[in-house]
Formats: C-alpha cells, structure tokens, sequence
C-alpha cells in the first residue's frame, strides 16, 4: 500500500511540475484538427534526429542537445533510442524503446521501463529530402521539431513552426535548444 500512495505521489508530482511541463499540460488546442503526414517513408525517417525545439515535458526536464534515433527491427517495428544529455555535454540518461507503424505518419511508441502506455507520435510533417520533421501528438502533450544536424536552417525552422501553429500547436510555449 505503501508503494502506491508513493507511486501516487510521483505521479502527481509529474503531472504538476512546472519546471519540465507536466503530464497532462497540453499545448495545442484540441478543437483544431491536427494531421499526419500522408506520404510518409519510414525508411527515410530511419536514422539519428537531433531535438531543435520542443514543448515541456518532465522526462525531458534539464535535457539539452537531445538526439532520438530510429532504426529497422526484423519483427517489423522499429527501434527508438532516446539520449538525453546535461549541458556540459556528458550523457544525462537514455531510455530505449520500439515504435509500431499504425497508419501513415502515425507511430504506437512504447518503452518497457514505462509499462502499459503507448504513446501516440505523429509525424506532421517532414520536408522533402527528411532533413527537418514536426512530430506531435494528437492529445497535444508533446510536440517536437527535429533534425538531422544540430543545426537547421532558418527557412526550414520558420515551416516547422508554421506546422506546428497550423496544426494548433501555442508558439508561445515553444522551448528552442539553446546552442
């Protein structure tokens, strides 16, 4: 009883902290409908992406320089490897998962040490050569503009938000990895 009045506090803490946004914040208005990406290639989307901007969220809380990267499994899903680091660039924490392709631009991620939940990540939008994506989530607790370099071009930068803002995303709460 003892473990889960703790667990029970844990959560709560999570779902109101402030510093790293909690769990049940959300970022985007609801009422606006929010797509994926309809053509989408997860071939191309394979590889190493590197976090430009995201909203808050706690397990992210402190991370800078936050790479996420995707790879092909032999039972169909693809595998998802998180790396979080403090800012003097030393590794802060990862967490490995899968990814299970539902629809076009719409992947099932779960991760083993967060059992029961999988969560739902779409792919909004990428451009053409998948240099830059926008991933969100329907429920609007998370939102993310990626890469495939630490740096992105400011034109490119500038679309990701516009999808992100025509997809209902606040801009305003919009944090930007400092470099």
């Amino acid at each position: 009883m003892k473990r889960f009045l703790f667990g029970g506090f844990l959560l709560l803490t999570a779902c109101t902290n402030s510093d790293g946004g909690g769990l049940l914040e959300v970022y985007r208005d609801t009422n606006v409908p929010i797509s994926s990406k309809a053509v989408f290639e997860p071939e191309r989307y394979l590889g190493t992406w590197y976090e430009v901007a995201r909203y808050p969220v706690p397990f992210e809380a402190g991370c800078v320089d936050v790479t996420a990267t995707y790879g092909r499994r032999d039972d169909g899903l693809l595998s998802v490897l998180n790396i979080c680091r403090n800012p003097d660039g030393s590794e802060r924490s990862r967490i490995e998962g899968t990814a299970e392709i539902v629809g076009p631009g719409r992947l099932k991620v779960r991760f083993p040490s967060v059992p029961f939940v999988a969560a739902d990540y779409w792919v909004l939008w990428t451009d053409e050569a998948y240099r830059v994506a926008v991933v969100g989530a329907p429920n609007g607790r998370s939102g993310w503009i990626l890469s495939r370099t630490p740096e992105i071009r400011p034109d490119l930068y500038a679309a990701a938000r516009d999808v992100l803002a025509f997809n209902g995303y606040d801009l305003s709460r919009l944090l930007v990895n400092e470099r």
